[in-house]
C-alpha cells in the first residue's frame, strides 16, 4: 500500500540550540521513499548522517526564536505484517553480530531485573515468536492505555508498577521481557496508518527464527500500514528531536496525519 505521512510543527528555543532530528524514514525491504520533502522556516544550514543503528539523522543549529519543521513523506508500504507463529528461539551463537547488542539491558529496559515475571507471563510456551507474541499480548490486555502515568524518566518496571502507560511504555515492557529470555528485541518509532489518536507511534520488533518480527502491544491485532522512522534499543536512541542548548526546547502545534494513496490521488 502506498502512504502519505505528514509532521509538522513549532519549536521555540531562547538562544542558539543543537539539535538531532529523526524525522525522515529509510528506504530498506519493507519500506520505499516514492517522494519526501523537508522543510525548515527559517531554512538553516542542516547535514544528515547515518547513527550506529542506521536511522537517519539531520543536524542543525537552531536559531533563537521561532522555527516550523515540516515533513512529508510518500512511501510504499506493506499492508500486512510478517506472522510467523513458529519461528523458533534463535540461539544466541547464531545470532548475527549487530543483533547481541539487542539481549543487553537498556536505560529503559532492566531486562536483567525481569526474567521471573517475564517466565511467569509465557509459562510453557514454547521459545521464540510465540513467547514474544505471549507478551505482546499479555501487556494488552493487562496494561491500560493511559496519558499522564509516565514521563521521560518512566521504565518498563516503572510501568509494570503502574499498570499503565502509552506506545512508548508499552515497548519498553515488551522489549524487556523479551530480553529476559534470551530474544532480541528492540525499539521502531514511525508513522501507523488510521491510528487512533494520530500520533507518532512507538512499537518493538523481536528477532526469532532469523530474522526480525514486529510486535505492537497497543493493538490487539497484527496491522500493516508502518512507516519506520527509527530503531534503537529503546526511547533514548529514538528520539524525534535531541536538543543540546542550554534551555530546554519547546516544541508545540505539533500534527501528524497519515492517509492512503489510491492510484487516482495526487501524491
Amino acid at each position: 500500500m502506498k502512504l502519505k505521512a505528514t509532521c509538522t510543527m513549532t519549536v521555540n528555543t531562547a538562544a542558539d540550540c543543537p539539535i538531532v532530528a529523526m524525522l525522515r524514514p529509510r528506504s530498506g525491504q519493507a519500506q520505499w521513499i516514492v517522494s519526501d520533502r523537508y522543510e525548515l522556516q527559517p531554512w538553516v544550514p542542516t547535514t544528515e548522517y547515518v547513527d550506529s543503528y542506521g536511522n537517519l539523522c539531520q543536524r542543525l543549529v537552531l536559531p533563537a526564536g521561532e522555527m516550523r519543521i515540516e515533513v512529508e513523506v510518500v512511501m510504499e508500504v506493506e499492508d500486512q505484517i510478517a506472522v510467523q507463529p513458529d519461528a523458533p528461539h534463535t540461539p544466541v551463537a547464531e545470532l548475527p553480530d549487530d543483533v547481541l547488542l539487542y539481549l543487553l539491558q537498556s536505560r529503559y529496559c532492566p531486562s536483567d531485573k525481569m526474567s521471573e515475571k517475564a517466565r511467569e507471563i509465557v509459562g510453557d510456551t514454547p521459545p521464540g515468536y510465540a513467547q514474544a507474541e505471549t507478551i505482546r499480548g499479555w501487556i494488552n490486555a493487562n496494561l491500560d492505555y493511559q496519558y499522564g502515568v509516565s514521563d521521560a524518566s518512566t521504565d518498563a518496571m516503572d510501568s509494570l508498577a503502574h499498570g499503565a502507560g502509552v506506545c512508548r511504555d508499552f515497548a519498553h515492557v515488551g522489549i524487556a521481557l523479551c530480553r529476559s529470555l534470551q530474544i532480541p528485541a528492540r525499539m521502531v518509532v514511525g508513522y501507523l496508518h488510521a491510528l487512533d489518536p494520530m500520533d507518532l507511534h512507538a512499537w518493538f520488533e523481536a528477532f526469532v527464527g532469523g530474522r526480525w518480527y514486529t510486535f505492537d502491544a497497543t493493538q490487539k491485532a497484527p496491522r500493516g500500514g508502518r512507516i519506520v522512522l527509527a530503531y534503537g534499543r529503546d526511547a533514548a536512541d529514538v528520539a524525534f528531536i535531541s536538543d543540546y542548548g542550554p534551555q530546554p526546547l519547546e516544541v508545540s502545534n505539533m500534527k501528524v496525519q497519515v492517509s492512503e494513496v489510491t492510484n487516482t490521488a495526487a501524491a
